[in-house]
C-alpha cells in the first residue's frame, strides 16, 4: 500500500481537505493518505518547507509527498515532482523544496506537464493528486513530466555572517504552536563561529547571553516551588532540530504570552548574534 501525504494551507473549515482526499481515493482507492499538516499560513512557503524537512524522514522509501501551499500554476512557477533521498515530492517551483535540496542532492527533477490533458479549470489540488496517484500505482514521473535541472531557490535559507566573523544575522523561519521562534542558526554552525566566545543574542529589544540545554534548565529547584517565579521568562535553546530557538518557558498564548506575540517576532524576522 503506497502513502501520500499532505502539507496545504487549506484549514479545516472548508471543503479542500475532504475533496483532495476523494480525489486520491477515486483514482486509487488502495492509497494510505496521511495528514501532516493542513494548518499552514496561507501561501506561507517557508512554514511548508520547516514542517516537511522536519518530517519526511520518518516516512517509508517511495512515499509521495503532496505540498499544496501557494501552488496556483504560472508562467513563473511551474508544477514539478522531485525525488529526493528516496522520496517524491509534488508541488510548485516556489522555492518550498529548496531547503531540502541544499544539502541533499535530487536524485531526479521533472516538470509536471499533464494540464493540457486535464481541465484547465481544475486547481492544482487535482494534478497533484492525478500525478500522486500514477507514482503510487508505480508509473514513471517522466510520462507525466518532462525532466528538469533547476528549481527556484527561497531567500533567508542561510545565515548571514560578517567579514570579522563576529555577527551572524539569522532569519526566523517558522513559529510553532506554541509562540516559539524558531530561526535558521544550526547549533553546529554555531559553535563553529563561536570558538568559545562568550555571545550575545538580540530579538528586538530582547537579549540573551545563555543557551540553556532544555527548557527545565532555567528553573532554580534549589528555591521553594512557592517562590520560583520561571513561568513566562523568556530563553533560548536549541531545539530538536538543532536549530536556534526563542522561547517563552511555558509559554501560553491565553495567559502568559508566547516567544512570537510577546517579542514581535514573526517569519522572516531578523535575529542577531555578537560574540564578544
Amino acid at each position: 500500500m503506497s502513502i501520500i501525504t499532505l502539507i496545504t494551507d487549506f484549514g479545516y473549515k472548508d471543503h479542500f481537505v475532504g475533496q483532495v482526499k476523494g480525489d486520491i481515493y477515486i483514482k486509487y482507492p488502495e492509497a494510505n493518505v496521511v495528514d501532516i499538516s493542513h494548518q499552514v499560513s496561507p501561501f506561507n512557503i517557508m512554514e511548508a518547507a520547516y514542517i516537511l524537512e522536519n518530517c519526511y524522514k520518518s516516512y517509508p522509501e517511495n512515499t509521495i509527498h503532496i505540498i499544496d501551499v501557494d501552488s496556483e500554476r504560472t508562467k513563473e512557477k511551474k508544477h514539478i515532482v522531485m525525488y529526493l533521498d528516496n522520496h517524491y515530492f509534488i508541488t510548485a517551483d516556489n522555492g518550498v523544496l529548496s531547503i531540502l535540496s541544499q544539502n541533499i542532492n535530487p536524485q531526479e527533477i521533472y516538470e509536471i506537464t499533464i494540464h493540457e490533458d486535464l481541465n484547465s479549470v481544475d486547481s492544482s489540488t487535482k494534478i497533484f493528486t492525478e500525478v500522486a496517484c500514477h507514482l503510487a500505482k508505480g508509473g514513471k514521473p517522466e510520462i507525466v513530466g518532462k525532466k528538469i535541472e533547476k528549481i527556484k531557490s527561497v531567500k533567508n535559507l542561510k545565515p548571514f555572517l560578517n567579514d570579522d566573523q563576529n555577527q551572524i544575522v539569522l532569519s526566523v523561519i517558522y513559529i510553532d504552536n506554541f509562540g516559539n521562534v524558531v530561526t535558521n542558526l544550526k547549533k553546529s554552525y554555531f559553535e563553529e563561529i563561536r570558538k568559545g566566545r562568550d555571545f550575545e543574542i538580540s530579538a528586538r529589544n530582547y537579549k540573551f547571553s545563555e543557551i540553556y540545554g532544555r527548557y527545565s534548565d532555567i528553573v532554580n529547584y534549589a528555591t521553594p516551588t512557592s517562590q520560583r517565579n520561571d513561568e513566562g521568562k523568556g530563553m533560548v535553546v536549541f531545539n530538536s532540530n538543532d536549530l536556534l530557538q526563542i522561547s517563552i518557558y511555558r509559554s501560553n498564548p491565553m495567559n502568559v504570552g508566547t516567544a512570537s506575540s510577546l517579542m514581535g517576532l514573526k517569519i522572516y524576522d531578523s535575529v542577531t548574534v555578537t560574540f564578544k
